[in-house]
């Protein structure tokens, strides 16, 4: 019996502590993707238990950063059996939390993906709340033992781990917010063709079955009732591959009409900002620079979800003298993790994306183009 609970001991300690490090590091990679899940729980529990949730819509970057840090760092302490007892209760603390959050959304299908594993996994609702039950065992075991583990670390030295394991991950949350994730595993990231990522994988393969004298019959062809086959259901085959990865890519001038097409035609530079009224300014002497530098040579034009005043407003004060038009703000924070960022697309091609941090040079851009 006590080699059996060695195992599991093992098991749990591995299982958790690396699925919460993993969790932790790939939204770590995009801590903006999470400021956006954060916003979009915040805004679903404002309507649904009291309107003083959104008090913490301002503070969504800061809360997710916290949330990723402690994840990472649970993860480590686990690992590494750190001051298990207090480690134990935080974790089963937000096991408890997190499982609440995707029953809720499963259940009442309020948000549609919890954001457990960013952009790299995508579960739908009822798979988050599985893949929490599932780990919940885990911890539970791992929560009533928590006082037999002992650490092979001395007192200082866990003290010494957990704490670069925390200031490492401190610095990684915010350099990927003042530049871009490391890693982009959203359909805009270079190297994509983006009329490609609007089309289709497969076409729908339909399997229908039939009931024929008290048999079931499964076909991709549907068969007569003449020949004594009574139509039961259907259902897609392929259902993963026949929804383009991207649905709502649609850019329109503010006249109404629909640009999405010119977005893909020739050399194409974007200024993206979901929000002027949000838009970071740091670095707009030299964005306005590098469309100067490009007329001519690259189409450059902002893209926004902001009402025409707001935009009139603002190039007017930057003295930014380029064409704007609209798309869906969730569809440009989607585009990328930077108000304002650049993209540099060729005939839908994507060459490049940059935080306004990190903004190009014109000799950059058109070696990119050539």
């Amino acid at each position: 019996m006590g080699n059996v609970r060695k195992y599991i001991d093992l098991f749990s300690r591995i299982f958790v502590g690396g699925l919460f490090i993993f969790s932790g590091l790939i939204k770590l990679n995009d801590p903006v993707g999470t400021q956006i899940k954060m916003e979009e729980y915040f805004e679903v529990f404002a309507m649904d238990f009291g309107s003083f949730f959104h008090i913490f819509i301002p503070w969504a970057l800061e809360i997710g950063m916290i949330l990723i840090v402690l994840e990472v760092a649970l993860g480590f302490a686990v690992l590494l059996y750190y001051r298990m007892n207090i480690t134990m209760w935080v974790m089963l603390g937000l096991m408890v939390f997190f499982t609440f959050l995707t029953f809720y959304s499963a259940y009442f299908n309020k948000v549609t993906d919890c954001g457990c594993f960013g952009d790299a996994i995508k579960l739908t609702p009822w798979e988050s709340f599985y893949k929490d039950i599932i780990l919940m065992v885990f911890v539970l075991h791992l929560f009533w033992y928590r006082k037999n583990y002992q650490s092979p670390l001395r007192t200082m030295q866990g003290h010494t781990v957990i704490g670069a394991v925390v200031l490492t991950s401190l610095f990684l949350g915010v350099y990927a917010v003042r530049h871009l994730p490391f890693i982009d595993f959203r359909a805009y990231k270079a190297g994509n063709l983006i009329p490609q990522q609007m089309i289709p994988e497969e076409q729908p393969i339909i399997e229908y079955l039939f009931d024929k004298d008290g048999e079931e019959v499964a076909s991709q062809q549907f068969l007569s009732a003449d020949e004594g086959y009574r139509y039961v259901s259907s259902r897609v085959l392929n259902e993963d591959k026949i929804t383009p990865k991207i649905t709502d890519y649609l850019v329109t001038s503010p006249e109404g009409e629909d640009m999405t097409q010119y977005t893909f035609a020739g050399n194409k530079l974007m200024i993206v900002m979901y929000d002027v009224a949000k838009a970071s300014v740091d670095n707009i002497d030299a964005i306005r620079s590098l469309t100067k530098e490009l007329e001519g040579k690259v189409d450059c034009f902002v893209l926004t979800s902001s009402g025409a005043e707001q935009m009139e407003a603002f190039r007017h004060e930057h003295q930014l003298a380029v064409p704007y038009y609209y798309a869906d703000a969730t569809v440009l924070k989607t585009i990328l993790r930077s108000n304002p960022g650049i993209a540099l697309w060729k005939n839908g091609l994507v060459l490049g994306n940059w935080h306004h941090n990190d903004t190009p040079t014109a000799s950059e851009v058109l070696e990119l183009v050539r």
